[in-house]
């Protein structure tokens, strides 16, 4: 075998730093390990352990965000027919990986020792600048939940949203991942499954309202070159379809919500890309690779594929995907869209409202011929401008 290359050498090091790290914080905890202990374990110095990751926190979300990533998906998933079923389905395969005793494991390999994800939750509450992205991953999670119930409606239902039955969902998970680890023989998984069947029926009064802003910017007309990267779709574990017409969106950890407008605002058949960036990619991105793979994981076993939801999500750790789109400078509160059409970028739109901007000009080019404004001024019900 010939010698590494200094990249293939710096991927073997940080793969051999992950496992050390992965043991250690199975064995102590988070609080209780120790970096130099990991670098021992990887047989590295410490230097090279912060060589690729700046700090324990880092490195534990990295851990996590490995293990949700990699959890085997049964060969032959069964995935729900009905709401419920599907929503049955989700909540199994989500407790499968759960420790649900004190002395044992979960089933899955999200969770190799009870002790490895029980500190999770305290180093997200323990500052705003994570507290503030992993709130708005939730809420992602919340839309790709929900756009998969919407797509199991019945043909004779009438429309809706439901992305609060979504959020509910979620709640109840969470939930019972957090008392799994607090209480030990608590959660008893049947009970989770029912709830969570029972709850694909609430109503919760669900619209789509326009967006929450005091206007809508306008997408540019634009003709230049789209040529991406190629990049994974973390919604459907394989490669993202970039080249698609469509909407690619730019949004920091501080927008994501705003992915929905792109969703609700884009004709039918187009493709919705949401392109994740952040000012702090070494400490935050795993923590949004973690978020979106326990959640899609189990999405993929307990929805038919018809149903995936019509996002497409993608983590730009180095900046190159939202370069190629234009956005050279990226940060947690970046929000920009472009609108592709012929493998061009034939709209753009930044700012506050340019998800809802770009996806919006597509409707307006098939009627019109050209890249009309994205949108225009909106106003409430009641007449008054969105603050």
């Amino acid at each position: 075998m010939g010698r590494l290359s200094r990249a293939e050498l710096q991927e073997h090091n940080r793969a051999r730093v992950l496992e050390a790290a992965r043991n250690e914080f199975a064995e102590q905890g988070f609080p209780g390990a120790k970096v130099d202990a990991i670098a021992e374990r990887a047989g590295l110095t410490r230097g090279a352990v912060y060589s690729n990751f700046p700090g324990k926190r880092a490195l534990y979300f990295a851990v996590l965000a490995d293990l949700a990533e990699h959890v085997p998906e049964p060969p032959h998933p069964a995935p729900g027919r009905t709401r419920p079923e599907a929503l049955g389905a989700l909540a199994r395969a989500w407790v499968a990986g759960l420790p649900l005793t004190g002395t044992g494991t979960g089933t899955g390999d999200r969770h190799e020792s009870p002790r490895l994800g029980r500190h999770l939750m305290p180093e997200i509450l323990s500052e705003e600048r994570i507290r503030r992205p992993f709130a708005q991953l939730m809420k992602l999670d919340a839309v790709l939940l929900g756009l998969a119930l919407e797509g199991l409606r019945r043909p004779d239902a009438p429309p809706g949203r439901l992305v609060r039955v979504a959020e509910a969902v979620l709640t109840t998970l969470h939930g019972a991942s957090q008392m799994a680890d607090a209480a030990p023989g608590f959660i008893e998984p049947f009970n989770i499954v029912s709830a969570c069947e029972r709850l694909a029926d609430l109503a919760l009064d669900d619209t789509w309202p326009p967006p929450h802003l005091p206007y809508i910017p306008q997408a540019r007309p634009a003709d230049e070159p789209w040529s991406p990267p190629p990049a994974m779709d973390a919604v459907r574990g394989g490669p993202a379809r970039l080249a698609d017409d469509g909407v690619v969106v730019i949004l920091g950890l501080h927008r994501l919500e705003a992915a929905e407008e792109a969703v609700r605002a884009a004709p039918p058949g187009a493709t919705v890309t949401a392109v994740l960036v952040t000012g702090e990619p070494a400490e935050l991105t795993p923590l949004a690779r973690w978020a979106v793979a326990g959640l899609c994981g189990c999405l993929r076993q307990a929805f038919p594929p018809s149903a995936w939801p019509r996002l497409q999500v993608v983590h730009d750790v180095s900046g190159v995907l939202a370069e190629a789109a234009g956005v050279p400078a990226v940060s947690d509160g970046t929000e920009a869209a472009v609108r592709v059409a012929g493998g061009r970028i034939v709209a753009r739109a930044d700012g506050r409202g340019a998800c809802h901007a770009a996806a919006a000009a597509e409707g307006a080019t098939t009627r019109a011929g050209g890249a009309r404004p994205g949108g225009s001024r909106r106003t409430r019900r009641d007449g008054s401008r969105r603050s």
